[in-house]
């Protein structure tokens, strides 16, 4: 919606030009003509919130490939190609993928690094990341640093201070882990960290599988288990931002011991360490060993395919407990869920069906992410872009 006459000029200006940038960051290249119609301006107004975008060196204006040869071609307004870049890092218990995005979503360089237990060390994460930050930002060929790094971390985070509260799995607790990379990285660098699951639902809901729908669920297993969730078009954090740790609710109180100080919590029954102790596999999880976990159950090893089954139902029941609870639309089965999904798809509805409330029990859709295992990334790279799509004049300093 356009400002209202009746603000200041310069925030009508300000919060217009963060109107068409955020179109063209998330639907890629349109004609002015578009713009125009899609905020509803004159040709002229959206003249010059073009050319102030040109000149803030954020957009680019082009003629399309395969346009039509008859009549004057009709150029895009696009991200510029050599635009400001920010840096998404995605921290796991068993590597850290780190990438350079350009506005649009544009992957520039990417890395990943598998870490061994000395990454749990807050102090040795950060300076993974500003390692990693340091190389993808070389990889681009461009001299400018990164407008800003967001940060996907597996625990409770404060989302305006970067601290984290607790990162079970990481063996982290009150670390002021946004404190220490600002200190790390070049001076002025902003840092923007978030719950991985969060971010990841944020990414599908924006440009991805759950984007066009209000009330949404991202279940990501991996290590441990979160939920990011979109309620009435708005993510749900809850009063101290910490909502969706579903992975530390207990299915029973005398299974087995979780991270978290507790004993039969959810990520004990449905993650990658529940998955790779029923098929008597060696734990802890590793990427090489999960992959490899999965690669044999889709070939039919009898003891993969039975912890898959086994998983199934209290998946089922997990995700069943949060259609009763939030009457999502969707349900997304991220990282290790997602090829759940693939191989057990019917035990796992099965499940849902028997634990839910039959109404939105039926109604519900189980889905894969669009951006695979990217989708905390991607929700990262969003995160450290928001300040520029929410005043794309701060690119001019």
């Amino acid at each position: 919606m356009v400002a209202s006459p009746a603000a200041r000029p310069d925030a009508i200006r300000r919060h217009n030009l963060a109107l068409v940038l955020g179109h063209i960051h998330r639907d890629g290249a349109l004609t002015r003509a578009e713009l125009t119609q899609r905020l509803r301006v004159s040709r002229s107004t959206m003249g010059a919130l073009v050319a102030d975008l040109l000149e803030l060196g954020l957009v680019g204006e082009v003629v399309p490939n395969g346009g039509s040869s008859v009549g004057r071609p009709s150029h895009v307004v696009g991200p510029h190609d050599r635009g400001p870049y920010v840096v998404a890092v995605d921290i796991d218990v068993t590597h850290v993928v780190t990438a350079a995005i350009g506005l649009g979503g544009d992957v520039l360089a990417r890395q990943l690094v598998p870490t061994g237990p000395a990454a749990s060390e807050p102090e040795t994460a950060a300076r993974i990341v500003v390692e990693s930050v340091e190389r993808v930002s070389r990889a681009t060929g461009r001299s400018a640093p990164p407008l800003t790094v967001g940060v996907s971390v597996p625990g409770t985070v404060d989302l305006e201070s970067g601290h984290i509260a607790v990162a079970p799995n990481l063996e982290w607790h009150d670390i002021a882990f946004g404190a220490l990379l600002t200190d790390a990285l070049p001076e002025h660098t902003r840092v923007r960290i978030g719950n991985d699951a969060d971010l990841a639902v944020f990414a599908e809901h924006l440009r991805g599988a759950a984007r066009g729908f209000d009330d949404v669920v991202y279940l990501l297993g991996r290590t441990g288990v979160g939920a990011g969730i979109v309620v009435d078009g708005r993510p749900l954090r809850g009063y101290d931002g910490y909502a969706g740790e579903i992975g530390h609710n207990v299915i029973d109180s005398s299974g087995p011991p979780c991270h978290c100080g507790k004993h039969g919590c959810t990520e004990t029954y449905i993650g990658e360490g529940a998955l790779l102790a029923r098929a008597g596999r060696p734990l802890p999880p590793t990427d090489e060993a999960v992959s490899r976990f999965f690669t044999d159950a889709r070939s039919g090893d009898a003891s993969a395919v039975g912890a898959v089954r086994d998983v199934a139902e209290p998946l089922g029941r997990t995700i069943g407990t949060l259609v009763n609870t939030l009457n999502p639309q969707r349900v997304l089965l991220g990282g290790t869920l997602s090829h759940m999904l693939d191989l057990a798809r019917p035990e796992i509805e099965a499940a849902v069906s028997h634990y839910a409330v039959e109404t939105p029990g039926r109604s519900v859709e189980l889905i894969q992410p669009a951006f695979g295992t990217d989708s905390p990334l991607l929700g990262a790279a969003e995160l450290a872009f928001a300040d520029l799509l929410s005043d794309p004049l701060i690119a001019g300093g």
